[in-house]
């Protein structure tokens, strides 16, 4: 899939790094049971928050730690093997990252440095036609060995529900190829659903946007514009009271922008993540034009 890259990932990350309103969700994670967790990470006390409409699940741990899985179907074995490479690639910028062995066909898995702006052990692993991703974001402390560990211990255990994922391929209800226009080459374009309520867009040269729909209360859109993400950030009050964007980060892909509204009680984050410096590598206006067409769609 030549991308679902980098940010593919940061978006899934801001989304889920707050609960969603618990009428909404499931009442348990289809990958792993809270038994299960508290048996590989005992100290965290573990809650469940969401399934994320069956794509992965989020805890939320006793120390303010966010636990995040995310599972990613692939049509064949084949481009699942290309999405794992870029993972790879993308989480080998985050951080220092080592093969681990005994988890799927392969798996790879990293912490943070010490003085990281978000402290997080990750691992991601590859398994036939599926690729599992988990990561842990500490609140106020960085991660250790110890965590990594647990977290492995983790993706041992939930490998084998992949298959479990309501993950979906096909069109884009949020996207269309117009929208690429001045992003990505219109010649090499692939548009795709890659589950409820997230499309992406992507080019022969791994330019991509994508959008992400989700449930999301007002208490934790507050939290997310008074954050400290380490990128630029600008409201946009044209788009909501509560809508910004965010451009030139510190850390990951630093030619990205990232553009969050809420309409209905749901947030839409909008990204725009080229693979290389683009002409529009931090514009906010150009993208604001395509988050203004899904605003309009939420």
């Amino acid at each position: 899939m030549r991308i679902w890259c980098l940010f593919a990932w940061l978006v899934l990350l801001a989304i889920a790094a707050a609960p969603l309103d618990p009428a909404r969700a499931a009442v348990a994670c289809r990958f792993i049971s809270s038994q299960e967790l508290a048996g590989a990470m005992p100290a965290a006390k573990w809650s469940f928050v969401s399934d994320q409409d069956g794509r992965g699940c989020i805890f939320q741990g006793g120390r303010g730690d966010t636990l995040m899985l995310t599972v990613f179907r692939n049509p064949t074995p084949d481009r699942a093997r290309e999405l794992y490479d870029t993972f790879v690639k993308t989480l080998g910028e985050r951080m220092p990252a080592a093969p681990v062995s005994g988890i799927g066909d392969e798996a790879q898995a990293g912490i943070t440095p010490l003085k990281a702006a978000r402290p997080e052990a990750s691992i991601v692993t590859l398994s036939g036609e599926y690729i599992l991703s988990m990561s842990v974001y500490r609140s106020g402390r960085p991660p250790d060995d110890a965590l990594l560990k647990q977290l492995t211990e983790v993706a041992r255990r939930a490998i084998g529900n992949v298959g479990l994922t309501n993950e979906i391929f096909g069109g884009c209800e949020w996207l269309t190829a117009e929208d690429a226009q001045g992003f990505l080459d219109r010649s090499t374009l692939t548009i795709e659903r890659t589950g409820p309520g997230s499309c992406l867009i992507y080019d022969g040269a791994a330019n991509t946007m994508m959008v992400a729909v989700t449930a999301m209360p007002r208490e934790v859109q507050v939290s997310m514009m008074n954050r400290n993400s380490g990128c630029k950030h600008v409201p946009l009050p044209e788009l909501g009271r509560e809508a910004f964007a965010e451009h030139s980060c510190s850390s990951g892909n630093t030619n990205a922008v990232n553009i969050y509204v809420w309409k209905n009680g749901k947030q839409a984050s909008v990204l725009f993540a080229p693979s290389k410096p683009h002409p529009e590598s931090g514009s906010v206006e150009h993208l604001k034009a395509v988050a203004g067409r899904v605003y309009e769609k939420m």
